[in-house]
């Protein structure tokens, strides 16, 4: 995946440092964005003391049905991100929408340190109507949730959660 920075267009970055700037948990630290499957040993020569929050799944790179992978594709992106996790980072991992089932078959979100951020892609939203609704469904009637939500997109479109394409960018490429 490219990616747009302050001094140009990039390609094939495994590592970047920046300040979270999404409206999350993680929101202002220091961050270590990790793009891919990477080695344990290789993430910890990159952190360092000023680092406390790892961004695993960076530039949309942890997505299990663009591919075939089997079992052992989650449990390696599982026993990578434990491992800070217990060390005491907070760890996100930014997950597909069509993954998200699966990967609740892992324990990863029993750490109150994880932060998934589940990613929804919605093109054009602000050319949806004011009465446009989001609706968090179950996958059937009464499968696994106890109902379902509903929310304003216009609500949820609130400033206070937004981040702008220009924030990105300006984190340091390190690898």
């Amino acid at each position: 995946m490219e990616r747009k920075y302050k001094d140009g267009t990039k390609k094939d970055i495994t590592y970047f440092i920046g300040t979270e700037i999404e409206k999350t948990p993680a929101y202002g630290l220091k961050t270590l964005f990790v793009v891919g499957l990477q080695s344990i040993e290789q993430i910890k020569e990159h952190v360092h003391s000023d680092i406390n929050h790892i961004f695993f799944g960076a530039n949309h790179s942890f997505d299990p049905a663009s591919q075939s992978h089997d079992a052992d594709y989650y449990s390696e992106w599982e026993i990578m991100i434990k491992t800070f996790l217990e060390a005491g980072f907070k760890c996100s991992l930014d997950i597909p929408l069509n993954a998200a089932e699966l990967f609740l078959e892992g324990g990863l979100t029993e750490y109150n340190n994880f932060i998934p951020q589940i990613r929804v892609p919605l093109p054009y939203i602000e050319h949806w109507n004011y009465n446009t609704m989001l609706k968090i469904d179950d996958k059937g009637f009464n499968k696994s949730n106890p109902g379902i939500w509903t929310h304003s997109l216009h609500e949820l479109m609130d400033k206070n959660k937004f981040t702008d394409w220009t924030d990105y960018g300006l984190d340091k490429i390190i690898k």
